[in-house]
C-alpha cells in the first residue's frame, strides 16, 4: 500500500521554494535550497510505493518509488529507477520543477520588464544586460537552469512566443536566444509548442 507524507511550498512562482516537511529529506543534496518552514501552506503530497517491472528480487521489498502531486495544478512527477528513496525522492523533486517551469505561467508586465537574475544567470555571456554579478552563464546541466528556464518561458509567453522580441529585451542577437532554446530539449519543444499554436515556425 502507498503511504503519503505532506510537503510545502510557499509559492507555485517560486521553484526554489519548494520544502519537504521530513527533517531528514535533502540533508546531502544539492537539490536542498531551503529548509522546511511548518507554517507553510501545504500544497503537494508525497507518495511512496513498491515499483513494479525489471529490477531484481530486492526492488520491491521496500516501497522505495516516490511520486509528487503539486495539488493547486495537478502537475504530477515520479521516479522509480533507484533502490533508495532518498534518490527517488531527489529525482521526483527535481522532475516536479521542471514540469512547473514548463506548464505555470507568471504574469510579465512588458512595459517595465526587467529580467530577473535568475534568468540574467542562463544568458549567453554576449547578452548586453547581463552584469558581473551573474557570474558564468548556467547551463541546463546545472539545477538551478530551471529557475532561469521558467523565467525565460514566461518572457516568450508574453510576447506570443516571438524569439526577435524576447531577445531585444534580453540584450541578445536573435540567433544567440534562438541557439540558448534549442540547448534543452524540454524549453524547445515548449517553445515550439506555443510558436504551433501560433501559426510560426518552428526552432531548429
Amino acid at each position: 500500500m502507498a503511504t503519503t507524507t505532506p510537503f510545502l511550498t510557499k509559492s507555485i512562482h517560486l521553484l526554489h521554494k519548494i520544502r519537504i516537511t521530513s527533517s531528514n529529506f535533502f540533508k546531502a543534496s544539492s537539490l536542498s535550497i531551503s529548509t522546511p518552514i511548518p507554517s507553510a501552506r501545504s500544497c503537494a503530497k508525497l507518495d511512496t510505493f513498491k515499483a513494479s517491472g525489471p529490477g531484481g528480487q530486492h526492488r520491491n521489498k521496500r516501497e522505495s518509488a516516490v511520486r509528487i502531486k503539486h495539488l493547486p495544478t495537478g502537475v504530477i512527477a515520479q521516479a522509480v529507477e533507484d533502490r533508495s528513496q532518498h534518490m527517488n525522492r531527489a529525482s521526483a523533486l527535481a522532475r516536479l520543477r521542471t514540469q512547473l517551469a514548463l506548464k505555470v505561467r507568471n504574469k510579465v508586465d512588458l512595459d517595465s520588464y526587467s529580467p530577473p537574475l535568475e534568468l540574467l544567470c542562463i544568458l549567453p555571456l554576449a547578452s548586453t544586460i547581463r552584469g558581473s554579478e551573474c557570474g558564468p552563464q548556467i547551463g541546463p546541466k546545472n539545477p538551478k537552469f530551471v529557475l532561469g528556464m521558467q523565467a525565460l518561458l514566461d518572457l516568450i509567453f508574453a510576447v506570443e512566443g516571438s524569439v526577435s522580441e524576447a531577445a531585444k529585451l534580453l540584450g541578445l542577437s536573435t540567433g544567440a536566444l534562438s541557439r540558448l532554446i534549442l540547448s534543452d530539449d524540454s524549453l524547445r519543444m515548449a517553445v515550439n509548442e506555443l510558436r504551433a499554436s501560433k501559426g510560426m515556425k518552428p526552432l531548429k
